[in-house]
Parts: structure tokens; C-alpha cells; sequence
């Protein structure tokens, strides 16, 4: 499994592909869930931004 970069938005067609498309190969050492579940959210966010990005 590779990280999600911000370049990765040019595969999202619809809001749901980000769910499938952000992945953290490194959620099992991370040392907490809430640890992971803020770094997906840190990932999501970057890719959201990317794409606002983009279309302005």
C-alpha cells in the first residue's frame, strides 16, 4: 500500500471516492484510534483542499 498524496484528487469522480481512496498504511502503529482517525482526517482534508485548489 503506498500513502494518499494531495496529487491522488485527479482519481476522486464523486465525494464518496475519498473514503476509498485515503488510505493510512501505518493506522495499526499508530498509538491510539483517535490518533489514526485524525491523521485520515488531516489526509481528507489536504485532497479537499487540493481540489478547490484546482478548480478556481
Amino acid at each position: 500500500m503506498r500513502r494518499t498524496y494531495e496529487n491522488d484528487f485527479k482519481f476522486i469522480d464523486s465525494p464518496e471516492d475519498i473514503e476509498t481512496l485515503v488510505i493510512d498504511k501505518r493506522r495499526d502503529w499508530r498509538a491510539s484510534p483517535s490518533k489514526a482517525k485524525r491523521r485520515q482526517r488531516r489526509y481528507k482534508k489536504r485532497i479537499a483542499h487540493q481540489i478547490l485548489r484546482e478548480n478556481i
